[in-house]
């Protein structure tokens, strides 16, 4: 009949009425899009337990296995959410016989090939995971499982090795006593120990992100980062030694090692730099030296002494035969004036020789001398009156005897040959007139005579030879054996002989001869503690800065060092100083303008001069206050540590 319901069969083929058939379908709709509604819900629900953690762990791009395991229950959810979606539709619209309505199709087809792929390749990517899910098999049995575990708790024990090898080398690079610095490419600080700290005195929150001026100063930066290009461009390793400043100003004498920090990749990223404090091995090496160059001068006379002696027995021996015979010849001329003459110039020039051999034998300790008992003072006063009218009248002498009494057992007349031979020598470098000055002072157990002059001076090379037989500085005035025979009659004697001297300033000898019976000397209590105050040592000889400023940090005071006097005062700057501590006579600028210069801003500043002249010298000529604190090289701990602490504490108006 037009318009009805058609009919409609079970089964099994019986006739069904056509109503109760669309309300059964209907009911098959609605459970089908509930289902497909339930199913979505759980696959988005466990989308969001898998990606929710790998979000939270920003692992999104890295953790591959998650991320494609969540995006199959994604599309399976979307996938059912369109079944949904098209049955709902369906519902809508009365047509109860397809949810699958016209133009759907292909969109449900299109995400269905989708999720296929995705599973695909997430089967793909299980299987690339063989260590994690056994070659990706979706079972893992338990023994795999067990070697899973296994290789786990390994690779956990490796990386908790690791880890506290990492830790010890951390609290080993925290704690050594070497300055270990990072630095980045820029030469800012990036890591700064403890050991840096101490070296420094900065500490690691105050040099972490500054430059490396901070502990290299300004002007030598600019090495510093040809250094870092250097490591930059492929250099696995550079070694220097450096003089760098303390915090407070003082100087380092540092050992420096650089080398490179690459990160995973192989790239330099930085550089490591291990500094060490070697001012004591310095010092060590320089007294080494020292030592060895006294040693050396020692063997080297005794050597010369042995030549000397052969030739001074040979030549007395040729002198004994042309003395006599010459005799034995004048006495059978008397009749021949002309001969005898002659003959007479012989003998003459035979004595001289023999004044020469006698020199020689003084040298190598042949000649017998007979020591006793002589008073220095007398001694000087004697030496003074004999040499005037042999000096000139154009070199004023002045005597400085000491204030008490110095007996020394020597030879009388060989002491006054010693202070001849100093004077001549003195008279001949001041060929224009000036200054000679005879000294007497006690030195701890020994009696000291100094004779300075303000000659021409010498260079050290003339000064490491003058004591030697035959040398001389004076062709054709001399024999050279003057200076020799000084040095065989004052060892003669026990004692030593020293020459201090630079060229266009003077010259000034030290013999140091042992005190008869000598009085213990009053104990000088040992210097009190320094407490922190600024010193500014001033020595243009390194090794004596560095042997002074060792000896004035350790009694505990703070050290501003500097080798000429334009350079203190660019390292005093702006800072003030308790004291200044300066050589007298230095290359640019004396001691006593340094002192003047500072004095312009502080009057009061107590000033020890220093100087390998002695303090009589150095009055005569005017360049020294006889009042001035003085330290006479070379010095010793206890002299420089009381001279300093009596500086400091005299009254104003004494400084």
């Amino acid at each position: 009949m037009p318009g009805s319901l058609p009919r409609r069969y079970d089964i099994f083929g019986a006739a069904q009425s056509d109503t109760g058939y669309a309300d059964r379908t209907i009911v098959a709709e609605q459970v089908y899009t509930l289902g497909n509604l339930v199913i979505m819900s759980a696959y988005a629900a466990i989308t969001v337990a898998i990606l929710g953690p790998v979000i939270r762990a920003r692992q999104l791009w890295s953790n591959k296995l998650a991320v494609t395991t969540g995006m199959i229950f994604f599309s399976c959810a979307v996938g059912h959410g369109l079944h949904a979606f098209m049955a709902i539709r369906a519902l809508q619209t009365g047509d109860s016989h397809s949810h699958l309505q016209p133009g759907w199709e292909w969109p449900t087809a299109l995400w269905d090939m989708f999720t296929a792929l995705v599973g695909v390749y997430y089967w793909t990517l299980r299987r690339s995971y063989k260590v994690l899910l056994g070659g990706g098999s979706i079972f893992t049995s338990p023994g795999e499982q067990n070697r899973l575990e296994e290789a786990g708790a390994r690779e956990q024990a490796a990386l908790n090795a690791a880890e506290k090898h990492r830790a010890t080398l951390a609290a080993v690079v925290e704690h050594t006593d070497d300055a270990i610095i990072g630095v980045n490419l820029e030469g800012r600080v990036t890591a700064w120990n403890r050991g840096a700290e101490r070296l420094f005195g900065y500490n690691a929150g105050a040099a972490i992100g500054q430059p490396m001026s901070i502990f290299s100063g300004d002007s030598s930066s600019a090495d510093q980062m040809a250094y870092i290009a250097r490591i930059r461009h492929g250099e696995r390793h550079i070694h220097y030694e450096a003089r760098r400043v303390h915090r407070n100003g003082s100087p380092l004498e540092l050992s420096i090692n650089m080398a490179p920090i690459r990160n995973a990749a192989g790239e330099v990223t930085g550089v490591s730099v291990t500094a060490r404090e070697i001012s004591e091995q310095k010092a060590a090496a320089d007294e080494r030296r020292a030592s060895d160059d006294r040693a050396h001068q020692v063997q080297r006379m005794e050597s010369l002494g042995k030549l000397a002696g052969g030739l001074a027995h040979d030549f007395n021996n040729i002198l004994g035969i042309i003395v006599n015979y010459t005799e034995f010849a004048i006495d059978e001329t008397g009749d021949k004036p002309a001969v005898r003459e002659d003959l007479e110039h012989v003998r003459s020039a035979a004595d001289r020789a023999m004044a020469l051999t006698r020199q020689l034998q003084t040298f190598t300790r042949g000649a017998g001398s007979q020591p006793r008992e002589v008073d220095l003072t007398a001694a000087l006063e004697e030496a003074r009156q004999r040499l005037e009218p042999q000096v000139g009248e154009r070199i004023t002498i002045v005597s400085r005897p000491a204030p008490a009494a110095l007996t020394v057992r020597a030879d009388p007349g060989q002491l006054q040959q010693v202070l001849e031979q100093l004077a001549t020598n003195a008279r001949d470098a001041m060929p224009d007139g000036g200054t000679l000055v005879l000294e007497a002072n006690a030195h701890d157990d020994q009696a000291r005579i100094l004779v300075s002059d303000t000659g021409t001076g010498m260079p050290p090379d003339i000064v490491e030879r003058v004591f030697e037989p035959f040398f001389t500085t004076k062709p054709g005035k001399g024999a050279g054996m003057g200076l020799a025979a000084v040095y065989g009659m004052v060892t003669e004697a026990g004692g030593e002989i020293a020459v201090y001297s630079e060229p266009g300033v003077g010259t000034t000898f030290r013999v140091h001869l042992p005190l008869v019976a000598p009085t213990a000397p009053a104990e000088r209590a040992a210097p009190p503690s320094g407490d922190g105050r600024t010193i500014l040592v001033v020595e243009h000889e390194p090794a004596l800065m560095r042997a002074a400023t060792r000896i004035l940090t350790v009694a505990g005071y703070q050290v501003l060092a500097a080798t000429t006097g334009p350079e203190a005062l660019v390292v005093l700057g702006d800072r003030t100083a308790d004291a200044l501590v300066t050589d007298v006579v230095m290359p640019d600028m004396t001691g006593p303008r340094l002192a003047e210069l500072l004095h312009e801003r502080a009057p009061g500043l107590p000033v020890v001069y220093m100087s390998g002249y002695s303090s009589g010298m150095l009055d005569v000529t005017g360049l020294l206050d006889p009042a001035a604190p003085f330290v006479e090289k070379p010095f010793t701990a206890h002299d420089l540590l009381h001279t300093v602490h009596e500086a400091l504490h005299r009254t104003p108006s004494a400084v």
